[in-house]
């Protein structure tokens, strides 16, 4: 039996079709309902649906009353504030194509972006760098538009393209992806299938505006099914996480993992009664910081796996939980498989997780590189890069990217296994695992991990034996401060090899 799970087509998009117009198709019904508060120690802000419509379809027409013209490129350089969806909203309403950006980009980052887009303005925060542009457009000329008459929406056909996002880089280039209108309409498999949601609930995502992350889960798709979005307001701690999600009643919490990690860490005991279940994503969850959650709450964490190219489209959830650390299953809707280099493999065997290409998040491609675009391809399937195996119920163990994969003494073992092995040793708070070179052509395991002290590494090595097979255990222990993390939270593994050259150069 092959690794393919298919749960059946999706409903079609219809047309014509506008994302932005989805997303706030309940504002006319939930007029006077909060649509999003943003929570500040001792107040909040109120946004109702019919402010939020009002702010999105004005920025539109001002956005169009400006010079642009449907089909025209806009470049976000916005900070960690409610301008941020509310321009990304009122550029898609009217057909413009807004490029979210993180704000942690240089002016050299976004001069070769500017390169390759051509985009016809630049929406720009002072505070936010840029290289120079022809037509910036100022964040208070932004705010003085969500007053103008609410414009017309632009729809059409949802294949057209709505808006590019670029990947994190990891590859050392980042590359531009297309997305249509329907990737909104995709992401209704997740309603049910990751999140459980219902227009009664109240969502407090962690994360900041300007990440694509809240943007998707922690504000778009609440609106979508006229529910209330709460997002902490900018410069709040992880510590004053739980005392928000107390005090507004938040039912749902969306974060990565490392901000539960902290809000564990910091506060022994949570008392979170109108809390319901967590949600997980932008990095794999282990199963000990998943079960450390449960046995503090009393809730659980739901985890979901996307990319870049294509919508969150594997994940847990109240209706499917997920299996022996897995990440889940395919949503209804989603046609997934485990490929390997003659197509989908056994049951069981690991190989590439892979998203059929008819699937309705996929990306349009990559932007003027249709070769790039058709490297990821094999036969129907997109290639996501990150291994994985499949059950016969559809469960999807994660092994970890394809090249974090590591080789030792000509075993290829999964940085993930040996993490989960050792994350629950009682003097580790935080682990990464990769391969290092000690001489040429022989590479060795290596463990880095944060800890009050540093470990007694007989000890840890002991812990391991009775872990991992002997290939699989790490052959050196490396105390840090902290681990290398990027900006959105994820631990950036191919950093602890330079750790690993300063610690062996000590």
């Amino acid at each position: 039996m092959l690794s393919i799970f298919d749960q059946g087509p999706p409903p079609p998009c219809p047309t014509p079709f506008n994302l932005a117009a989805h997303v706030l198709r309940h504002a006319k019904d939930c007029a006077g309902k909060v649509a999003l508060s943003v929570l500040g120690p001792d107040s909040s802000k109120d946004w109702t649906y019919q402010q939020l419509e009002q702010a999105v379809r004005g920025t539109g027409a001002g956005l169009l009353a400006s010079g642009l013209k449907p089909g025209d490129i806009v470049l976000m350089r916005l900070g960690n504030t409610v301008d941020f969806p509310i321009t990304y909203l009122g550029a898609i309403a009217v057909g413009l194509i807004p490029v979210p950006t993180s704000s942690q980009l240089t002016a050299a980052e976004t001069a070769k972006m500017i390169s390759d887009l051509s985009p016809a303005a630049v929406v720009r925060d002072a505070d936010v760098a840029c290289a120079p542009h022809h037509n910036q457009i100022d964040a208070a000329t932004l705010r003085d538009m969500r007053q103008l008459d609410m414009c017309t929406y632009d729809k059409g056909d949802p294949n057209r393209m709505a808006y590019i996002v670029y990947t994190s880089g990891s590859s050392g280039n980042p590359r531009a992806v297309a997305h249509a209108h329907r990737a909104i309409w995709a992401r209704q498999m997740m309603v049910d299938g990751w999140y459980g949601l219902t227009s009664e609930d109240r969502l407090m995502h962690a994360g900041a505006f300007n990440w694509t992350y809240t943007l998707g889960t922690g504000l778009m798709d609440p609106w979508t099914i006229g529910a209330t979005a709460l997002i902490p307001q900018p410069g709040t701690d992880i510590s004053a996480l739980p005392a928000l999600l107390r005090t507004h009643k938040a039912t749902i919490f969306a974060a990565a993992p490392g901000v539960y990690r902290k809000m564990l860490h910091d506060h022994p005991a949570l008392d979170l009664p109108d809390l319901r279940h967590g949600l997980c994503a932008g990095e794999k969850l282990s199963q000990h910081l998943h079960q450390s959650w449960t046995d503090t709450t009393g809730t659980t964490l739901y985890e979901a796996y996307g990319l870049s190219e294509v919508s969150t489209f594997i994940s847990s959830s109240p209706s499917h939980p997920s299996q022996d650390g897995a990440l889940g299953q395919p949503q209804t809707g989603r046609r997934v498989a485990i490929v390997g280099p003659d197509g989908p493999v056994p049951m069981g065997e690991p190989g590439t997780i892979a998203v059929h290409k008819s699937d309705p998040g996929m990306m349009l491609g990559y932007l003027y590189n249709p070769a790039e675009t058709m490297a990821r391809m094999q036969g129907d399937w997109f290639m996501t890069g990150d291994l994985g195996a499949m059950t016969a119920e559809g469960q999807i163990a994660y092994l970890g990217r394809d090249d974090d994969m590591m080789n030792a003494g000509g075993f290829r073992v999964s940085p993930l296994e040996v993490e989960a092995a050792l994350t629950a040793h009682p003097g580790i708070t935080q682990i990464g695992v990769t391969d290092v070179e000690v001489k040429q052509d022989t590479r060795i395991i290596a463990a880095f991990y944060t800890g009050p002290t540093p470990l007694d590494e007989a000890d840890l090595r002991a812990y391991a034996q009775n872990k991992l097979a002997r290939y699989k255990q790490p052959r050196v222990y490396v105390h840090l401060a902290e681990l290398p993390i990027g900006p959105n939270g994820k631990m950036q593994r191919r950093a602890l090899r330079d750790y690993f050259k300063v610690h062996d150069n000590d």
